[in-house]
């Protein structure tokens, strides 16, 4: 059975306005990204790989994973947190916690990596005391983590928040009924509930922190082999006009892209007929 048009215009009109969409997305996200990769093996397959296993590249590729790994199970566990807290509990201030979960989407990732300094730098409101026990956050990879940590929080808490509330709470409920407790409630109804909302959160969360510039670059100092991650990697080749090599970097992050696209639309089509099927 055929789904009827949403809306009766008439054909031509409908026809330029898909050509229209068709057209910003080809010259405005496929045409750079075809760019890229074009540029990336511009000087053929032996120069990209080399490009890739420059001792700096390698080191701002295992600085980027090591950051990602840890924002992403960081906010992971936080993001459930709140989720949890927002939609399972009435308190007062509520409404306030929403807000504050939304504020990295509202704050530029450069003034979130400049509070980080003044808290955490040297003349920062901690930096006297981390001097004096030999810690140092700024210009090194706890600093580039706890920037990359806030502008990723949103991700997964976002996604899980809507969800949670319109499950509501009668499952849960009718568990501790039946004498199940907090632990298992949560790992054999909560969960599985909400497992493809949390998974989408996730490859959000994980593909934003891969690709952060902003904050990262603030708070890391673009130490070359120290503390730059991939998207600093890349900035740098380019204003060194090593062009191929920076195509060559930039790519990995292009390729994230890619594959962060076909999962989404999975996870869409799994939530969608989720959907349909309650």
């Amino acid at each position: 059975m055929s789904t009827p048009p949403i809306r009766n215009e008439a054909a031509p009109v409908r026809w330029a306005i898909i050509a229209l969409a068709v057209a910003f997305i080809g010259l405005f996200i496929l045409l750079p990204l075809l760019n890229v990769f074009a540029q990336a093996f511009v000087k053929g397959w032996q120069a990209y790989a080399l490009a890739l296993v420059e001792p700096d590249a390698l080191a701002a590729i295992e600085l980027t994973l090591l950051v990602t790994a840890i924002s992403v199970i960081a906010n992971t566990a936080m993001g459930l947190v709140m989720a949890w807290a927002i939609t399972k509990f009435s308190f007062r201030g509520k409404s306030f916690l929403i807000t504050l979960i939304d504020l990295p989407f509202s704050v530029s990732p450069v003034v979130a990596g400049l509070v980080f300094v003044l808290l955490f730098g040297a003349q920062g409101f901690f930096g006297f005391w981390l001097i004096d026990h030999g810690w140092k956050i700024i210009f090194a990879w706890p600093g580039i983590t706890l920037a990359t940590i806030f502008v990723t929080f949103p991700f997964v808490a976002r996604e899980l928040i809507p969800l949670m509330q319109e499950q509501g709470t009668t499952e849960e409920e009718a568990a501790v009924t039946l004498g199940a407790g907090g632990w298992r409630v949560f790992t054999r109804v909560t969960l599985p509930n909400i497992k493809w909302a949390l998974l989408y959160g996730i490859l959000l969360c994980n593909a934003r922190a891969m690709g952060e510039f902003g904050a990262v670059s603030v708070v890391s100092g673009h130490v070359r082999g120290e503390t730059n991650t991939i998207p600093l990697q890349v900035e740098i080749l380019y204003n060194e006009y090593q062009f191929q090599a920076s195509f060559a970097v930039a790519s990995l992050l292009a390729l994230l892209a890619i594959v962060t696209l076909v999962a989404k639309t999975l996870l869409e089509a799994r939530l969608n007929a989720r959907s349909r099927g309650h």
